[in-house]
């Protein structure tokens, strides 16, 4: 259900919070990792950066960074630049529009999957996700973050795969 692009967008994330903030990344260090193209990653992490999701610094030292703690910093926030789950469908049987007032036969169920997983975007972390990752995901929760949280195993596959 999410664009190449968003995808793309939660890796870079989740690599930058298993980072922790010890210095800048670089595009080319995180295009590397991800086994992204580099440009399209510069692109994508810029968007990023428009939308208050990383900061980014010029120089040296410069790159990327969270500008939002993983605990506060929903896939919703990342992926809503890339992919809108909020707008309504074009007509999955027919060539027009489809909304309430002009229903396909699917419509209502379509619409109740978005919806599932729109809600399931803005109430999961990049925090929560990392936690399932364990040790080996490279991240410490803030001392104040539970560890009691439960995250769909498919949400989990489908960032891995």
């Amino acid at each position: 259900m999410l664009s190449a692009t968003a995808e793309h967008a939660v890796r870079a994330v989740l690599l930058l919070a298993r980072h922790n903030g010890a210095k800048a990344l670089s595009a080319d260090a995180i295009a590397a990792e991800l086994g992204a193209p580099r440009n399209y990653l510069a692109k994508t992490l810029n968007a990023l950066a428009k939308a208050g999701v990383v900061h980014s610094a010029r120089g040296a030292a410069g790159g990327f960074t969270l500008a939002i703690s993983p605990e506060k910093l929903t896939l919703a926030r990342i992926i809503n630049p890339f992919d809108d789950h909020a707008r309504t469908p074009a007509c999955l049987l027919r060539n027009r529009p489809c909304d309430s007032q002009n229903a396909c036969a699917v419509h209502g169920r379509w619409n109740a999957i978005v919806g599932h997983a729109a809600a399931r975007f803005e109430q999961t972390t990049i925090a929560e996700l990392l936690m399932e990752a364990g040790p080996a995901g490279g991240y410490t929760p803030a001392a104040a973050m539970t560890v009691d949280v439960a995250v769909p195993v498919y949400q989990v596959a489908m960032l891995r795969a």
